[in-house]
């Protein structure tokens, strides 16, 4: 399950506070998304929260916002165009670029998926981008107009869905002058369309529209039966679980683009600060998520081990997987082994048989637990096998650890 989503805010296009809730996984973030919503919606709208928290609760942490004007936000959506649209997702990206980590994935329904299409870019760090039932050009607005006095300029109505919007002249033009064929044929990233074969606001040629022109990788999902709002749960949870999956290939590309320019094989551990607090750190082990900080005494917050502890769990880990599968192979009935350890900084001179002999050195102590019906013979080899297990070999011998920056 996710955390319940704080309410945040940052300066939008107009200079104005907007509105936003993040919604946090209970780890470290696989990485960080952007929810932009329909045109007439907003941040609480069914769609917008169903399926953030949805990606949340799979590890993708998703920042919802009101655009200006609308919802919670302050502004006047009157004087909005598709360009401050589009300003305030990149507004949305630098907020979480400061206080998080930069967007790896824009999501976008209806017409924010035509705005996040625009906004990818101009952000390097997007690495995928989603629309949902979202038009291929932001002109398909137009579409919606009514306006009985053609001289009323400053008021046009835009009737989507039964609900009615009062927009600008500016925002008409300012649509046609943001044709997105070009910017979709140059994306770069990788595109994932779903469009419910019934909309009825948004029809299914705008899907094949979006997809034409761009290149590759991109891929679509039909939404049978699911309606323009995805009012029903089920579909926005399946959006966010198709998402989740799909995304897994992408989300971690930069890395992967680094490695392979380089020959080497990619990272398989990556700790990044986490910008929470002092200390706190995202630990990625292959698929596995952890935190890392430094107890309260010492700065941090204690939202995860230190990573002396995390050191401590690798050679006790170590040691327990030695002994088990040495107890294998020669058939001994070994119940379960438990290593409890402990790290401290001693004075050389207290330490009889170690070559150093001033200053401080460290001290790791392990006490393994060992149960089973087991001899004494059997028991004593058991605790020299301990010795051998990898870890306790690479703590007593030379270790060479390479250094260098990543250049950018």
């Amino acid at each position: 399950m996710s955390q319940s989503a704080p309410r945040v805010s940052f300066e939008g296009s107009q200079g104005v506070p907007l509105s936003a809730r993040l919604e946090m996984p209970d780890g470290p973030p696989l990485a960080f998304a952007i929810f932009a919503h329909c045109f007439t919606c907003s941040k609480d709208s069914r769609a917008a929260a169903k399926i953030s928290r949805s990606l949340a609760e799979q590890g993708i942490a998703t920042l919802r916002f009101d655009f200006t004007g609308l919802g919670e936000s302050e502004g006047e959506f009157g004087q909005s165009t598709f360009s401050s649209n589009v300003e305030d997702i990149v507004a949305a990206a630098k907020f979480l670029a400061k206080y998080h980590q930069a967007p790896k994935l824009l999501i976008g329904h209806s017409f924010g998926g035509t705005a996040v299409i625009a906004a990818s870019a101009r952000l390097e760090s997007v690495s995928g981008v989603v629309t949902i039932g979202a038009p291929a050009d932001p002109s398909h607005v137009s579409g919606h107009v009514t306006r009985k006095d053609r001289s009323e300029i400053d008021d046009i109505e835009v009737t989507i869905g039964g609900r009615q919007f009062h927009v600008a002249e500016s925002f008409l033009s300012d649509i046609a002058d943001h044709p997105l064929e070009n910017t979709l044929a140059g994306l770069r990233k990788a595109l994932l369309i779903f469009h419910a074969p019934l909309d009825e606001i948004v029809g299914i040629d705008e899907a094949t529209k979006i997809f034409k022109a761009a290149k590759h990788p991109k891929s679509f999902v039909s939404l049978a039966d699911a309606n323009h709002l995805l009012t029903n749960e089920a579909d926005a949870s399946y959006v966010a679980s198709v998402i989740a999956v799909w995304s897994s290939r992408y989300i971690d590309r930069p890395s992967r683009e680094r490695a392979a320019s380089s020959g080497e094989p990619h990272e398989r551990v990556v700790v990044e600060e986490t910008g929470n607090g002092g200390y706190e750190q995202d630990v990625r082990i292959g698929a596995h998520l952890l935190k890392a900080d430094e107890p309260e005494e010492f700065g941090g917050h204690d939202t995860g081990p230190s990573p002396y502890e995390y050191l401590l769990a690798g050679l006790g880990a170590c040691t327990s997987m030695t002994l088990r599968m040495y107890a294998e192979r020669k058939s001994w009935p070994l119940d379960r082994v438990r290593v409890r350890l402990n790290h401290q900084k001693i004075h050389a001179e207290d330490c009889k048989n170690c070559e150093t002999k001033t200053g401080k050195i460290d001290r790791i102590e392990r006490l393994i637990e060992i149960e089973g019906d087991l001899s004494e013979e059997q028991r004593s080899r058991l605790m020299e096998i301990a010795d051998k297990c990898p870890v306790h070999r690479t703590l007593h011998s030379e270790i060479l650890v390479e250094t260098r920056q990543i250049e950018d």
